[in-house]
Formats: C-alpha cells, sequence, structure tokens
C-alpha cells in the first residue's frame, strides 16, 4: 500500500473480525515500531503484546469496557521505561540520573514514535488500529497487570485486526490553516477560531451529539460531558501520582 494512501486515510477501527493475525504479520509490526526514532538511540521504551483472553479481560474494564480490548486479537501496550537502560549503566559502572521529570517526558516522546510506527505498519498489513487515551487513566492498575517494574510507565494501548465490517468512515480533522503555522505561531483571533471550527461544528453526528446531551453547542459537549473538569483533575492528579512514584521524581 502506498505510504501517501496510509497516512491520509488512516481511521480507527473499533470492531474487529475473529480472524488470527499471522506471526509474521506482528513481527513486521514490531520490527516497526522498534526501528522509530528515538532519544539517543537509547529507545526508553517497552511495548507488552496481550493476545491471552485472560489478560484481555483482566485489562477490559481498565479501558472503562471498550469492548474492543477484548474483541481485538491484538492489544499492544506501549510503555515509557527507562528501567532497562538504568540496568544496563549499572552493569557497566555508570550510575544513570533519569528519575526525573525530563527522563519521563523523552521516554514518554519515544513511546509515541514506536506506538505511530506500529500503527502504520498494522494498517499496511491491511489491519484496521485504534489508540486508547484510557491508558494513562488507569496506568498504575494496568502495570499491576502487566507486572511492570518501577520505571516502566504504561503510556498509549493499541488495539488491532482485521476489520469486521467494510471500510469505516475517516474521522474528520480541522483544516490546514488551523493547526499550520509558519515560522512562528500565529495566535487566533474569535473569526479564525469560528471558521475553523465551523465545518466540525455543522456536521450532522456532531449536531446529535449536541442535541442528545440537552446542550447548547459542541464544546459544551467536549467540556462537561467527554472531558469534565472534576473526571480530568482526578485523571490528572492520580496519573502524576503514579509517574512520580514509578519513576521515582
Amino acid at each position: 500500500m502506498d505510504l501517501k494512501d496510509i497516512l491520509l486515510n488512516h481511521r480507527s477501527v473499533r470492531e474487529f473480525a475473529q480472524r488470527i493475525v499471522d506471526d509474521s504479520v506482528i513481527k513486521k509490526i514490531l520490527n516497526a515500531a522498534i526501528r522509530a526514532s528515538n532519544t539517543g538511540n537509547m529507545q526508553l521504551y517497552s511495548i507488552i503484546l496481550s493476545t491471552q483472553p485472560k489478560i484481555k479481560d483482566e485489562l477490559l474494564p481498565l479501558h472503562f469496557n471498550q469492548m474492543m480490548v477484548k474483541q481485538a486479537p491484538l492489544v499492544f501496550t506501549f510503555c515509557a521505561d527507562i528501567n532497562r537502560f538504568g540496568k544496563w549503566c549499572k552493569l557497566r559502572n555508570a550510575e544513570p540520573s533519569y528519575d526525573n521529570f525530563l527522563w519521563f517526558s523523552t521516554a514518554l516522546t519515544d513511546t509515541v514514535l514506536a506506538a505511530e510506527n506500529a500503527a502504520l505498519a498494522a494498517e499496511n498489513a491491511g489491519l484496521g488500529i485504534c489508540f486508547l487515551g484510557t491508558t494513562m487513566y488507569n496506568a498504575e492498575e494496568i502495570a499491576k497487570i502487566l507486572t511492570l517494574p518501577k520505571g516502566v510507565v504504561p503510556v498509549v494501548t493499541m488495539v488491532a485486526g482485521y476489520p469486521a465490517k467494510g471500510v469505516s468512515e475517516i474521522t474528520e480533522r480541522l483544516p490546514f490553516q488551523a493547526v499550520v503555522h509558519f515560522e512562528r505561531y500565529h495566535d487566533y483571533k474569535d473569526e479564525d477560531i469560528e471558521n475553523y471550527y465551523s465545518e466540525l461544528e455543522s456536521l450532522e453526528k456532531m449536531k446529535n451529539f449536541v442535541k442528545e446531551n440537552n446542550l447548547e453547542n459542541l464544546a459544551q459537549v467536549f467540556t462537561t460531558v467527554r472531558y469534565p473538569e472534576e473526571s480530568s483533575n482526578l485523571f490528572s492528579q492520580k496519573y502524576l501520582d503514579f509517574v512520580k512514584k514509578s519513576f521515582r521524581i
């Protein structure tokens, strides 16, 4: 498949056929992830691949019972990992000093780059994928199920498999000029915001979201229903506490 087609036609797949993914395909996905760009060639991440029903059943409630976790044949948990590199340093009489926020951010970046490479390789192989943001919400519980040691923190989960149905629709995106800045950041005027979000707000499914929740507009759906302040603060603090404990920041 052409890379341009993969990039421009990406769509999230949430329903999967009960079809086994060949080991050779899985290896290609993982090898693509390993070849991702990373900081200083340290590869400060680890990838946990879960295929067993028992493990997926345990992970399911931690991802808010999104059934694709159970249905997808492949569940990848991408983790920021300073544990492995730190152990190597100590074995070589080199004392690592990576228990700080900068190094968590570095490992976080490496992890996301590897995850995106895996996604591209999976789609190139004809699989559908979906990233789950719920990983950060229950990272400590996920870490226990996956037996992650200190210095290893779950960042994002990707489910993958052959799509159960035909081609799913492409998720809408903001227009080019809304997110691209040349030379310097150019702040948005009110009329810019109105213009950039008008197409999104005019979609019938978005209007239905607003109507179903008895709200005035789409922005209120995000701030009061999907990502309300109380739960955002709760999960933010929960994740921060676990990162501090795991990385000893």
